[in-house]
C-alpha cells in the first residue's frame, strides 16, 4: 500500500508520495551523472564552465574513446528506462525525457560510424579551433596559458581524427569527394589568411590592461612560437594529407545510402533531427506538397509587381538585376544592422520575455566565407562576456541580394535564434543540460517561424522582400524533398538542385553550398519545415481555441519558456497551456 504525507505550506495542502519522491531522487542523480561525464567527456564545454585544467585541452577521439562512451551512455538509458516517471509533475517530466531523448540520440550515433565523418562542407574539426580563438577570453595568465597549451595540443587532435578518417577509408565509410574539396579549399583558406598568427592570438586581447608589459610580451611570444612551430605545420600536414591520401580514395556518390549501414543510419537521423516518428518517405511526400503550395504563393506576389513575365523570368531577374545588389561588405552589413534594429523595436509587442544578452552584426571570417551559408548566429555567453553574433556572409556580393535580408535577419537574430538561445541561457531551475541542448526541429522551427512573424511586425516593405521570404520557406520546404531525395533514394546532385533552381529565387552559389550542406550534413535539413509548421498549426489551435482571448506574447513566451523540447513535448505543452488560458 502506498503511504503519503502532507505538507502545509502559505498556499494549501501539498500530497506527496515518498515512491515518487525516491523516483524523483533517481532522476536527479542520473541527469548529475550525466552531466559529470559530458564534462569530463568534453573539455571545450567543461572549460566554458570554469574548468581551468578543461581549458587547455580537446575532446579525445581516439577509437576506444568513442566506445567508452557508448557504453556509459547505454547504462544511462538503462538507469533511465527503470525509473517510473508516471506521476512525474511537468518539469520533471520534461527534463525525463529530453534525457531520455538525448540518450536515445547517441545510442543510435554509436551504431554507425560518426567518428568517420567528423566534418561538413563549411566546417567541422579542421575549423574548431579558429572558432574558439574568435570566442575564447583569456583575462589572465592561467587562461592564457591554457589557451597556449590547447593549441599546442591540435596536431595531436588532428592525427587522432586522421586515424579515424583512415579508418573510415577501409570501411568504405567516407564523405563524398565533393565534400573534401571544400573542405580542402577551407583549410587552404585558413593557412592562406594573412591574419592566420594574429586569429590565433586574438584571445590574448583580453588580457587585462595592467598586466607587467613584460609578463605579456613572455606570453605573447610563446603563444606565437607555438603557432609557428606547431599550429601552422599541423594544418600544412592536414592539408597535405586531405589532398594525397584522403581525396583520391573517397566516394564519388553522395547519398549516405551507400555507405555501410547508411541506409538505417539515415532513417535514425530523421527522427533524431525531427524529433518525430516520421520516415523518409512521410517527409518526402510533405515536401512536395509544401513546395506546392508555397509555389502558389510566389506566383500570386509576382502579380503584385510590374513585372511582364514569366516564373523562371522572374527568378532571372531577381538574381541578376543590379537593383538587388550591393557592391562592399560594409553595405551589406548596414542593411543586415538597419534591418535588425527594426526588429528590435518591434520585439515588446510580440514578446512579454525580453532577454539580456545582446547580439551584434558581424561578417563571417573570409577563411570560411566561400563555403559558408549565407548567414548564421553564433550564440553568445554572458559567463564569457561575448555577445551573440549575427554572422552575415559578405563573400561573393552578387550572390547576397538585399531582398532576402529581412527574412534572413529575422531568423538569425530576433524574433529567431538569438531571442530563442539567449532565453535558453537564462532559464532557471533546470539541468545544466538543457541550457546547453539544441533540438534542430524546435530550434530551426522557431527561426523560420520567426521569419513568418516578419508579416505581422511590417518587416517586407515591398512585394520582393516578401517574395524573398517565400524563397526562404521554399528553401526549407525544398529541403525536405532534396535531403531525403539525396539521402533515401539516390538522387544526384543536379537532380536534388533542380528543385532550388526552378521554384525559388536563391542565389545559384548559394544552392550550390546549401546543396553540399546537405550532402555533407544527412537529415540537419529536415528539422527546420518540421517544426515551423508544428508551430503554426499550434498557434492556429491556440487562436482559435481562445478567441479574443488569445495573446501573442503570451504565446511566443510559453513556446519558448522551457528551451529546446521535442515536438511531442510542445504539443502537449502548448495544449495544456490553452486549458489554462481558458479557464
Amino acid at each position: 500500500m502506498t503511504k503519503w504525507f502532507f505538507i502545509y505550506i502559505a498556499t494549501g495542502l501539498l500530497l506527496f508520495s515518498p515512491a515518487v519522491i525516491a523516483q524523483e531522487a533517481a532522476l536527479d542523480t542520473l541527469i548529475a551523472d550525466v552531466r559529470a561525464f559530458d564534462l569530463r567527456e568534453d573539455p571545450v564545454l567543461a572549460g566554458q564552465e570554469g574548468d581551468m585544467d578543461a581549458l587547455s585541452r580537446w575532446p579525445d577521439e581516439t577509437k576506444q574513446a568513442y566506445s567508452r562512451r557508448a557504453a556509459i551512455n547505454a547504462r544511462f538509458a538503462q538507469r533511465l528506462a527503470v525509473i517510473d516517471q508516471s506521476d512525474f509533475d511537468d518539469a520533471q517530466s520534461i527534463n525525463a525525457g529530453l534525457l531520455d531523448f538525448v540518450l536515445n540520440e547517441r545510442l543510435t550515433r554509436s551504431q554507425f560510424n560518426v567518428a568517420a565523418l567528423p566534418f561538413t562542407n563549411d566546417s567541422g574539426f579542421h575549423t574548431q579551433a579558429g572558432f574558439l580563438a574568435r570566442s575564447t577570453r583569456a583575462t589572465d595568465v592561467r587562461e592564457a596559458k591554457a589557451w597556449i597549451a590547447r593549441l599546442g595540443a591540435l596536431p595531436d587532435y588532428f592525427d587522432q581524427h586522421k586515424a579515424n578518417l583512415r579508418a573510415g577509408l577501409k570501411s568504405g565509410t567516407t564523405q563524398p569527394q565533393i565534400v573534401v574539396d571544400a573542405v580542402i579549399a577551407t583549410i587552404t583558406g585558413t593557412i592562406e589568411d594573412k591574419d592566420f598568427e594574429a586569429g590565433f592570438a586574438k584571445p590574448l586581447e583580453f588580457l587585462p590592461k595592467t598586466m607587467a608589459e613584460a609578463e605579456r610580451t613572455a606570453l605573447e611570444h610563446e603563444l606565437n612560437e607555438t603557432v609557428t612551430t606547431k599550429i601552422r605545420p599541423a594544418y600544412e600536414a592536414l592539408l597535405a594529407y586531405f589532398k594525397a591520401e584522403y581525396r583520391p580514395a573517397t566516394r564519388q556518390s553522395i547519398g549516405i545510402s551507400d555507405v555501410p549501414g547508411g541506409d538505417t543510419h539515415y532513417a535514425g537521423l530523421v527522427r533524431i533531427f525531427t524529433t518525430t516518428d516520421m520516415t523518409p518517405q512521410d517527409v518526402h511526400n510533405l515536401g512536395l506538397a509544401e513546395v506546392a503550395r508555397i509555389r502558389k504563393e510566389m506566383e500570386a506576389v509576382i502579380l503584385q509587381t510590374d513585372f511582364e513575365g514569366g516564373f523562371a523570368e522572374f527568378l532571372n531577374f531577381l538574381r541578376t538585376d543590379s537593383q538587388f545588389y550591393v557592391t562592399t561588405p560594409e553595405a551589406l552589413l548596414r542593411h543586415a544592422a538597419w534591418i535588425a534594429k527594426k526588429a528590435d523595436d518591434k520585439m515588446p509587442e510580440l514578446f512579454g520575455h525580453l532577454p539580456r544578452l545582446p547580439y551584434g552584426v558581424r561578417p563571417v571570417p573570409d577563411a570560411i566565407a566561400p563555403h559558408y551559408t549565407t548567414a548564421r548566429y553564433w550564440p553568445g555567453d554572458a559567463r564569457t562576456h561575448r555577445a551573440g553574433g549575427y554572422m552575415v556572409n559578405t563573400y561573393a556580393l552578387d550572390q547576397r541580394p538585399l531582398y532576402e535580408l529581412p527574412a534572413l535577419t529575422l531568423h538569425e537574430a530576433v524574433p529567431g535564434h538569438h531571442h530563442q538561445f539567449a532565453i535558453a541561457q537564462e532559464l532557471q531551475d533546470v539541468p545544466e543540460f538543457r541550457k546547453d541542448l539544441y533540438l534542430t526541429a524546435f530550434g530551426e522551427g522557431w527561426g523560420l517561424y520567426a521569419e513568418k512573424l516578419g508579416l505581422e511586425m511590417g518587416m517586407y516593405t515591398t512585394p520582393f522582400e516578401n517574395f524573398g521570404r517565400l524563397t526562404y520557406e521554399m528553401w526549407r520546404a525544398c529541403r525536405l524533398v532534396m535531403d531525403t531525395g539525396i539521402h533515401a533514394f539516390g538522387w544526384s546532385r543536379n537532380q536534388a538542385m533542380a528543385c532550388l533552381k526552378d521554384n525559388s529565387a536563391l542565389a545559384l552559389h548559394n544552392i550550390e553550398t546549401e546543396t553540399d550542406r546537405y550532402i555533407s550534413w544527412p537529415g540537419q535539413a529536415l528539422g527546420y519545415k518540421i517544426g515551423e509548421l508544428t508551430i503554426v498549426r499550434l498557434r492556429k489551435q491556440a487562436e482559435t481555441a481562445l478567441g479574443n482571448a488569445f495573446d501573442v506574447r503570451a504565446f511566443h513566451d510559453e513556446v519558448l519558456r522551457d528551451g529546446s523540447i521535442t515536438m511531442a513535448m510542445l504539443e502537449t505543452k502548448i495544449e495544456r497551456w490553452i486549458e489554462s488560458q481558458s479557464e
